[in-house]
Order: structure tokens, then sequence, then C-alpha cells
């Protein structure tokens, strides 16, 4: 089974909290720390889900979010925004943007790895 995740993030600290308790449970992390690089990455690494922040620079993550659905090559893969926003409708236009999930920041270390795994086909 494919294990990679990648995450498209340009915090350093996030990156190092979401990769710790990720690959604790044996998921095998790459990443991105811009939006092109992000859209790049994941055409090389077909990843099993991406993980993707909303701010981040060079493109957003609606545009990346976008960007990711435009290709057939990643139509059907999971792409979760794990963002800062949370004012009302944010959710909502991650979810228009092709995202399939939505995880708030801070991230809750206790509970991240199984929100994560929710959004992976074929993981319990």
């Amino acid at each position: 089974m494919n294990k990679r995740i990648l995450l498209i993030e340009d915090n350093a600290q996030n990156r190092y909290l979401a990769n710790f308790l990720l690959e604790a449970r044996g998921w095998e992390m790459v990443h991105a720390e811009d939006g092109p690089a992000g859209v790049a990455l994941a055409g090389q690494v077909e990843p099993v889900l991406i993980l993707l922040d909303i701010q981040l620079p060079g493109m957003d993550g609606y545009a990346v979010a976008r960007a990711l659905r435009a290709d057939p090559k990643h139509r059907a893969t999971p792409i979760v925004a794990v963002t800062s926003y949370a004012m009302a409708g944010d959710r909502e236009r991650c979810m228009a943007a092709g995202c399939n999930g939505y995880i708030e920041k801070p991230i809750d270390p206790q509970t991240f790895a199984d929100e994560v795994a929710q959004f992976i086909p074929g993981v319990a």
C-alpha cells in the first residue's frame, strides 16, 4: 500500500509537528513549502493524500487545490485543508476549491493522525 502523504505547508514548525505525528503512525512524508512546488511535487510522488495549508506563498491553497483537481492524475486524490482560516465560509471555500476535508490549526496532537487517516482510502 502507498504510504506517502504530501504536506504543502510553508511554516517549519507546522511541518515538523505534522511530520512527527504522521511518521509515528508509519506514513512516509514528503514536503513542499509553497503552492507551485506542491503542485509540481504531487505529480512526481503520487501521494495517497495531500495535506494543504491555505495561506501559502506563490500560490494560495485554493489555487493549489483547483490546479490539482484540473489534473486527471489527482482528481481522486484526497486533499485536506489544514488551515488557521476558521471564519464562517472558510470551510465552504476550501471544499468549493476541491478539498475533501478541513482540519483547523492549531492541530491537536492527540487527534491529528486519526483525523488525517479518515481521509485515506482503505484506512480505518
